[in-house]
């Protein structure tokens, strides 16, 4: 039997839209090496990488940024902690935020779409996926979770079964309550899963 999963998972009822605010607000770069080539718009920051725009974090070894002829820019951060980048940001008009990381995350202005690589997590509130794939479309507030880079679908290796994880809450809930089900084993996490506790 072949066992593959793809999750595709429409979070209509808790749209991640970011903090608009924070597009107003200056950018704020550190870096231990900053390279720019002004005449292709690509500019390299390397080493200890932090961007800072409002609410906006984004931590990684190395960022690299182009932008096109229409002025839309693209970014890719690879590495950080524990060989990922890492982001976080505020949700526009909420009291939540935001926060992923991946080995590597694209970031596409002009479609608004965010691809994240190899120990893939992205949190919005109390929901979390997880996997070695996850593209977050910021216009239909889509995601699709693969087990398997670059959006393919793996079979299980024989030292595990190389799943896809949601962690999806129950809206109705009432505030500052945790939904649990003490009934329910906890989730098995792949071998190739890093989790943080």
């Amino acid at each position: 039997m072949k066992a593959a999963l793809l999750c595709v998972l429409a979070l209509a009822a808790t749209p991640v839209l970011a903090e608009r605010a924070d597009r107003d607000k200056p950018v704020n770069l550190e870096a231990d090496r900053i390279t720019m080539d002004d005449a292709k718009q690509v500019r390299v920051f390397e080493g200890r990488v932090q961007l800072i725009q409002g609410t906006l974090i984004i931590r990684t070894e190395k960022l690299v940024v182009t932008q096109d002829a229409e002025g839309f820019q693209k970014a890719v951060a690879s590495g950080g902690d524990g060989g990922l980048a890492h982001f976080r940001q505020k949700r526009d008009g909420k009291d939540e935020y935001i926060e992923g990381e991946a080995e590597r995350i694209d970031y596409d202005g002009k479609s608004e779409l965010a691809q994240f690589f190899m120990k893939a997590r992205v949190k919005s509130g109390l929901d979390e996926v997880r996997g070695q794939y996850i593209s977050y479309d910021g216009k239909s507030e889509n995601y699709l979770v693969t087990n398997g880079p670059g959006g393919t679908v793996v079979a299980p290796s024989a030292s595990g079964d190389a799943r896809v994880r949601a962690v999806i809450q129950p809206k109705n809930k009432q505030p500052g309550k945790a939904a649990s089900n003490p009934a329910a084993p906890p989730l098995k996490v792949a071998p190739e899963i890093t989790t943080k506790e």
